[in-house]
Order: C-alpha cells, then structure tokens, then sequence
C-alpha cells in the first residue's frame, strides 16, 4: 500500500512542475509530516464564533 504522502509529494511536485530528486524524498516527507502535525496542533485549538482576524501591519 502506498503512503498518501508519498503520492501527495509526487502530485504537488508534479502540479508545480518542480523535478524531485528521489535522494530527497525521504527529507521532503520528513519535513511535510512535521509540518502537518504543527498545523494539526493549530486547527485543534478552539476560537470562539466571534474571534476576528488580527489586523495587518505594514511599516
């Protein structure tokens, strides 16, 4: 059975058009599962109905 991430990996390359070198696969999934438990961890955190957007500052 093949790993979702290793075919989203192959598909966002593809989509982008970005050759991937199959020596950084593994580091590229490594990285990719990190980041999704950080923002698993994000999306978990309750905000109540009312919770705006900060604003954006520019200097």
């Amino acid at each position: 059975m093949a790993d979702p991430l290793d075919d989203y990996i192959a598909a966002a390359a593809a989509a982008l058009s970005l050759p991937l070198d199959p020596a950084w696969q593994d580091a590229v999934k490594a990285n990719l599962a990190v980041t999704l438990k950080h923002a698993a961890t994000v999306a978990e955190f309750p905000l109540p109905d009312e919770a705006e957007p900060a604003p954006v500052f520019t200097a």
